[in-house]
């Protein structure tokens, strides 16, 4: 029995498979020490290579393994006992090709990869920390769908009837995942309209803070308390969003009631001198200025203030809003401005032969 199997024809021809197989792992080994090493060198030397250098790294890995691979591939075409002419030799060898592609491309469009890096520089966007993660996991997710599709159909699986298939099923998984969904749309819309950034500082009725990251699911806000908070992305995306970062200046507006009696030449100076004031302090933004007073309110005077700080910075604004008040007190006082406070003023009626009666005014103040 042994005879006809180890017949010096098999002998040889073992030895030839192994001879193949043992020449293209030294290959790799040459190509992993020594050409790999040169190609990265040279490429790197020059801008105009970067692109090439780029695709050299993401395909490196890749590449070894192709010599394994296509070491074992010849190999099984001289091996007497495997017919390597076989269907099931070829489709595994051609499977392996295109996963081997596919790592390679996955690799390259990573999210550190060259391709978006250089979008960015090219758009002069800010996309770079929101955009690119969000497009390198959606290209790796189609790449790998694709991948398996291809080899789907290159065992003669039918991917038409399969997609088919999940028609019914996907049905019932939509309408049990249609909050993941709704975040996954809102996480688009977020991305793409960009009504905030990563790392810029945001106001919404659910929370405030600094954004840390942004996912297809929600978006991780940290507070001023230094705590996370993770909002569901359907909810953010419905909320009206004020990005503090973006404010090129922050308003400070306000009313303050004079008492009636207050003569007109000392309300019209102290307006005068406020104005002024205003439009000389260093942290205020001199574009739009008003001090006006503007109406009659429970039998005084209103003053209406308008105005806004330079700086965006809650700290900093409340100092310059501080001292403006302060200010304020000054040249009121100085002009004998005098501030309205609540008062009740009472009128006694007498009549010979009637009790007392009491009739009263209340004045009332928010």
């Amino acid at each position: 029995m042994f005879d006809n199997i180890l017949t010096w024809d098999n002998t040889v021809q073992v030895g030839i498979s192994l001879l193949i197989l043992l020449v293209f792992l030294l290959l790799r080994k040459l190509f992993t020490k020594y050409l790999f090493s040169f190609i990265v060198k040279l490429t790197g030397k020059s801008k105009r290579t970067i692109f090439v250098n780029h695709v050299v790294l993401a395909f490196e890995k890749p590449v070894r393994w192709f010599f394994v691979i296509l070491g074992i591939y010849l190999a099984v075409q001289y091996a007497p006992f495997i017919d390597g002419q076989t269907t099931l030799i070829s489709r595994l060898f051609r499977s392996s090709i295109i996963v081997l592609l596919t790592w390679g491309l996955f690799n390259f469009v990573s999210t550190s990869s060259f391709i978006f890096s250089k979008f960015n520089r090219r758009s002069d966007s800010e996309m770079e920390d929101i955009l690119t993660p969000f497009l390198s996991r959606i290209t790796r997710f189609i790449l790998v769908a694709l991948s398996l599709s291809i080899i789907a159909q290159e065992f003669d699986y039918d991917v038409n009837g399969f997609v088919a298939g999940l028609g019914i099923g996907g049905l019932a998984f939509a309408l049990a995942a249609q909050d993941s969904i709704a975040n996954f749309f809102g996480g688009v819309i977020i991305i793409t309209e960009k009504p905030f950034n990563i790392g810029d500082y945001i106001s919404t009725p659910s929370v405030e803070g600094s954004v840390e990251d942004i996912s297809f699911r929600s978006t991780r806000i940290r507070t001023g308390a230094m705590s996370l908070v993770t909002v569901p992305n359907k909810t953010l995306a419905n909320e009206p969003i004020t990005n503090i970062s973006k404010m090129g200046k922050r308003q400070i507006t306000f009313s303050l009631l004079i008492d009636f009696e207050t003569p007109k030449e000392n309300m019209t100076s102290a307006i005068k001198r406020i104005k002024e004031m205003l439009d000389a302090h260093d942290g205020i933004h001199d574009e739009l200025i008003m001090v006006h007073f503007n109406q009659f309110q429970d039998g005084n005077l209103n003053l209406f203030f308008n105005f806004y700080t330079k700086t965006t910075a809650w700290v900093e604004h409340l100092n310059i809003r501080q001292d403006v008040n302060y200010k304020i007190i000054e040249i009121l006082a100085e002009e004998q401005v005098e501030l309205a406070y609540p008062s009740q003023t009472l009128f006694i009626k007498q009549e010979e032969g009637e009790p007392f009666e009491i009739q009263g005014r209340q004045k009332e103040y928010s």
